[in-house]
């Protein structure tokens, strides 16, 4: 069995916003790979949904906690299911990837990050695959005006999301 966790923030107003992009991409490999529709879950504090693929059980999940308690939703997701953390991938935002691209990274630290530090802090490791999803670029980075945390908070452009809705294909033929 393995575990897709997308991290983003629950509620309307933050729907298209950066810090986003994870549950965007989700939404997109849900429809893209023909996983089950999302389904509350009170148990996990998640929307989850399901595909078996060569007699594999996949879950995607979308934590339904802020993004800075994201870990608590994953731990309980692998203990329930007996998931081994190398069965684990997460789906997040990165201002230092350009937007349209992405990285896969194991075994790396948050980089500030607080949903992933959630995760690393609730699991006692950080051991586990990260689909990491541009958003700005080093580059725009050094020019921007305003705080990282007020950046991740604004919503895409138009233009922006059509681009990330897009990386959705390429992260779906690298997800399974």
């Amino acid at each position: 069995m393995k575990l897709i966790i997308a991290l983003g923030n629950p509620g309307q107003q933050y729907e298209n916003t950066r810090h986003n992009a994870g549950f965007i991409i989700a939404d997109e490999l849900q429809k893209s790979l023909g996983f089950s529709e999302f389904e509350k879950n009170s148990k996990f504090e998640a929307l989850v949904c399901e595909k078996n693929l060569n007699g594999e059980k996949i879950l995607l999940a979308k934590p339904q906690s802020f993004m800075n308690k994201s870990g608590q939703v994953v731990k309980k997701m692998l203990d329930f299911f007996k998931i081994p953390k190398e069965n684990l991938t997460v789906l997040h935002d990165d201002l230092d990837i350009k937007l349209g691209s992405f990285k896969i990274s194991t075994d790396s630290s948050a980089a500030g990050h607080n949903g992933v530090q959630s995760i690393i802090d609730d699991l006692d490791s950080q051991q586990f695959k990260r689909i990491r999803i541009g958003i700005e670029g080093a580059e725009k980075k050094k020019d921007r005006i305003i705080p990282g945390e007020v950046f991740v908070l604004q919503d895409f452009s138009a233009e922006e999301l059509g681009v990330i809705k897009k990386l959705g294909e390429e992260i779906s033929r690298e997800i399974l």
